[in-house]
């Protein structure tokens, strides 16, 4: 792993390393993971109006280099993002997370769960550490190893990235691997703070449904760990 953010991609995948965009994200027909392939393909011949593949990075206005803040999550779900093509649009995890993006002055117009809403997010991009939809929403260990390539590109592409935040144990074991760092170093907690390689890594429960429902997560707590960073980002 080269460590230095600017190039953080492993050296076998230099192919989808590099400055356009596009590179960041798998293509649409990404045959990497075939179990994710096929699920896919079930659900274009099922649901053909649906986005049904990869979901790509949703950026801030300008771009890559005016992004300091990188939210990362699992994988899109089923109903959601797969469906719209937008990650965390069009299911509950989605309306916790928009709302309180704009909460804090991280995105700018009216949240209305279709990508087409006309939502600009502020000095945020939002992620995923799988881009395709998984079975029942779990990825397993093979799919987030082979999909962290994406996530290396991204991180390497946000010359101005200051602060990530990963929603789940999962996206945040990712990110600290994908970051060259060791688990037992940087553990998950909710509301939980560690820095890796000039990097601050705040971490969340999910704001999904079942955990909200649960009160595993309140939105008071989920509302805590953004004011956490909205005091990073303002020093």
């Amino acid at each position: 792993m080269i460590r230095n953010r600017n190039t953080i991609c492993n050296i076998d995948d230099l192919l989808y390393c590099g400055p356009m965009t596009k590179l960041i994200d798998p293509p649409r027909d990404c045959q990497l993971c075939p179990r994710l392939h096929g699920f896919i393909a079930e659900q274009r011949k099922a649901h053909p109006d649906w986005f049904n593949a990869p979901v790509e990075t949703f950026l801030p206005e300008g771009g890559l280099k005016n992004t300091r803040l990188l939210i990362i999550g699992l994988a899109p779900g089923l109903r959601g993002a797969n469906r719209t093509g937008r990650p965390f649009t069009g299911d509950f995890a989605g309306d916790l997370l928009y709302g309180t993006l704009s909460r804090f002055g991280l995105s700018n117009g009216r949240f209305d769960a279709r990508p087409d809403d006309g939502l600009r997010l502020v000095h945020t991009a939002i992620t995923n550490a799988v881009r395709c939809v998984p079975p029942e929403n779990k990825p397993v260990g093979i799919e987030i190893n082979t999909c962290r390539r994406f996530l290396s590109a991204t991180i390497a592409a946000m010359e101005n990235l200051q602060a990530v935040l990963t929603l789940g144990k999962i996206a945040h074991d990712s990110t600290i691997r994908t970051l060259g760092a060791k688990l037992a170093a940087h553990p998950f907690s909710h509301n939980g703070r560690t820095d890796v390689d000039g990097l601050a890594v705040f971490s969340s429960y999910h704001c999904s449904r079942y955990n909200t429902n649960t009160g595993r997560l309140t939105e008071e707590m989920f509302h805590d760990v953004f004011k956490q960073i909205a005091v990073f980002l303002k020093r």
